[in-house]
């Protein structure tokens, strides 16, 4: 069978509806989402989509992903009764005996929400993104649009970090972890993709439904630099794309009532970094939010390597901020719970939502967008002369150019054409950066098992 042939064999055509409803569009937004041109948003539909179309896939190439599906299309159509969508050559895994299954077409018609919503609201200017409370109140609109933000809720939003490339027995503990949480009545959120982003909520839908507990919510937070690399998982039911990576982030921490981390490699590593990086500022203490490592007895290790970089890089204090807990489902949800009867009460106390917490300062350091290129990595300020909570920022920028370099399809086209990102900084630090990465390369956290890594960096371990 020729590659056409087969290819024609393992995708379809089809037209689809919303099937749980969706605003209309205008005239223009819809012209936008068929532009092309670098003005438009057709590309960015198209590989938001893709990634959806492909939910479930165990590849974490972004490139890997279009170059299967280089015929694949999608295009809005304005209709009478509101939208369809048209798509072309898209991958036959998506639709069952010629039907597409719901749940993908409910992901379809959110990542289209999403990209309208920050294109035309975001993007064109109502928000004043060089300031702090502007960019906060950016991420509360986009997650009030994807109607994430709950009123009339008690806290019990448990957001789970972790890694996509992690063992069989790593993701069956992140399931039995999500099946305590789900058993106390905790939803969840992940980064949607799989792994430990799926595990935690296959854990919690079977607690959801011994318990009998109905419209749970399993919430995906991506983006679109990272989406193609973590498609979402089949449990997903509530998609959010925000626009960057830094707004992500913020958008977990802001919605979340706590957050457990699981074995990961730099991304996790950069999450890690970022809440520790707010957790650490003067204007945040006494501010309760629990952060509980996890994981099985077998990734011990794991969490001694970065507990033992992060007292390192930030102080021993740091560590006053989290909670290791190993080889221990019930007792992780536990600490969790308690940590969250906290936020509770301070939430009441201090007068704050419980849906969307505004108490927590995050400068600008935290908010504006990084472009991993080769100057801006080369210029981090990795050096303990500055505040602890702006090293952890810059700390975060060096892992999240790392990821680029991995699965970003920016990133990565930037390796291929100029080498490794080199990262200088305080030579102990420096030192410790360069063990921890390379334990993350013998682990293979940084690719899916099976692919060799070859790294996307270059650590100055001497002046």
């Amino acid at each position: 069978m020729d590659q056409k042939t087969k290819q024609m064999k393992e995708t379809v055509n089809a037209r689809i509806a919303p099937v749980a409803g969706m605003d209309v569009l205008s005239r223009n937004e819809v012209t936008r989402l068929r532009d092309a041109t670098l003005g438009g948003l057709h590309t960015l539909l198209r590989r938001c989509a893709l990634a959806v179309l492909t939910s479930g896939s165990e590849n974490d190439d972004a490139l890997g992903i279009f170059a299967r599906y280089p015929d694949f299309d999608i295009q809005v159509l304005q209709q009478d009764r509101g939208i369809k969508l048209e798509l072309r050559n898209a991958p036959a895994s998506a639709f069952v005996d010629g039907k597409i299954i719901r749940g993908i077409n409910e992901l379809l018609f959110a990542v289209v929400r999403d990209i309208v919503y920050v294109a035309t609201q975001i993007q064109a200017g109502r928000f004043d993104l060089d300031d702090s409370h502007g960019i906060t109140h950016a991420v509360f609109d986009i997650l009030r649009n994807a109607r994430m933000l709950k009123p009339n809720v008690e806290p019990n939003l448990a957001v789970c970090w972790g890694g996509h490339s992690i063992s069989r027995l790593e993701y069956d503990y992140t399931k039995q972890v999500g099946y305590e949480l789900g058993l106390r009545g905790f939803d969840i959120c992940t980064g949607c993709g799989p792994g430990a982003m799926k595990g935690p909520m296959k854990g919690a839908a079977i607690a959801h439904a011994k318990q009998r507990l109905r419209s749970r919510r399993y919430i995906g937070i991506s983006e679109p630099g990272i989406i193609a690399a973590e498609s979402p998982n089949a449990i997903v039911n509530n998609l959010i794309i925000m626009p960057d990576i830094e707004k992500r982030l913020e958008a977990f921490v802001r919605a979340g009532h706590g957050i457990i981390v699981f074995p990961g490699g730099v991304g996790t590593a950069e999450e890690i970094l970022y809440l520790l990086g707010i957790l650490l500022h003067p204007a945040n203490a006494g501010i309760p939010f629990p952060l509980i490592f996890s994981g099985p007895r077998e990734a011990a290790a794991y969490f001694e390597q970065i507990d033992a970089f992060l007292k390192l890089a930030l102080g021993e204090e740091v560590a006053q901020y989290y909670r290791i807990v190993i080889g221990a489902p019930a007792d992780t949800a536990r600490a969790l719970a308690a940590g969250v009867e906290k936020v509770r009460s301070y939430r009441l106390d201090s007068k704050d939502a419980f849906f969307f917490n505004w108490a927590l300062t995050i400068e600008l350091a935290f908010q504006q967008p990084f472009r991993p290129t080769h100057a801006n990595m080369a210029g981090l300020n990795l050096q303990r002369s500055q505040a602890r909570h702006l090293l952890a920022a810059d700390l975060r920028r060096a892992f999240s150019g790392i990821v680029a370099g991995n699965v970003k399809e920016e990133g990565v086209r930037a390796i291929a054409a100029h080498g490794p990102f080199v990262i200088d900084g305080d030579p102990e630090i420096m030192h410790a950066l360069d063990q921890l990465l390379a334990s993350f390369v013998v682990q293979q956290r940084m690719k899916l098992p099976g692919s060799a890594y070859v790294p996307c960096y270059r650590i100055k371990t001497s002046s």
